[in-house]
């Protein structure tokens, strides 16, 4: 195997193991198993071995592969073929189509894989708003926007053009904060027409000294398309904001 070809193809796979690793997908709960007879040998064996192989697998399943797709044989080979420098067993125009062949593979699950994960947060979110919709002191806004008046201020309203200065906390509906002025304890400057649409309508509501829990509907935030980082596909966005002043 040409080095050329093999700096290429390790190029191309790796792009395709970072494009799925920096993907927000959804936790899977599963209860935890222990490990084989046959696993526990080769951990305490050869660590390195073990743990190398882990990594591994652990990147393959974020990008929907399964143990159908690979034997572990011809994985084996193939790792101690290239420690060893030894000959492939196959072409450069074998190993080429492969490298098409998985890369295809590769695109269509991440495709499925995300499909999936956009249906099951959109069904989330819309449960977790009916729910929520029906605690004490939750009010609607247009556009399925819900809140919560947590302090009232008597201060002027903004207007969309309008620079204001907030401080906020943003988290998923499962806790997790993504984004928060007071843990940086400084608050935030920026026009009201320039941030997400739940934010644009509420904040337009609000007087200055308002504090409010916002609760805001995926279509009202990032969408389908969600921000890079810890906020996936179609995630309904809480904020607790307060609105200190309008600059």
């Amino acid at each position: 195997m040409s080095m050329r070809f093999t700096l290429r193809f390790a190029a191309a796979f790796g792009f395709l193991l970072l494009l799925v690793s920096t993907m927000s997908f959804a936790d899977d709960p599963k209860a935890p198993e222990q490990p084989s007879a046959e696993s526990a040998k080769a951990a305490e064996t050869n660590p390195v071995g073990y743990f190398i192989g882990l990594s591994m697998g652990q990147q393959l399943l974020g990008q929907g592969m399964t143990q159908e797709d690979i034997q572990a044989g011809a994985l084996v080979a193939g790792v101690m073929d290239a420690l060893s420098e030894q000959v492939p067993a196959m072409t450069d125009e074998q190993l080429i189509a492969t490298q098409k062949q998985l890369e295809e593979l590769l695109n269509k699950r991440h495709t499925e894989m995300l499909a999936n994960l956009k249906k099951m947060n959109k069904e989330k979110g819309e449960t977790w708003l009916a729910q929520n919709a029906k605690k004490e002191g939750v009010k609607m806004l247009q556009d399925g926007i819900q809140y919560k008046v947590i302090e009232s201020g008597d201060g002027a309203s903004p207007t969309a053009s309008d620079t204001v200065r907030v401080h906020y906390t943003g988290q998923l509906i499962n806790g997790q904060v993504f984004d928060s002025s007071v843990q940086r304890g400084e608050p935030a400057e920026f026009r009201v027409g320039g941030v997400i649409k739940g934010w644009q309508t509420a904040l337009q509501k609000m007087k200055v000294g308002d504090k409010w829990m916002l609760y805001i509907p995926s279509e009202m935030a990032y969408g389908e398309n969600g921000s890079r980082g810890a906020i996936g596909p179609n995630e309904v966005l809480v904020f607790e904001v307060e609105l200190l002043d309008i600059i």
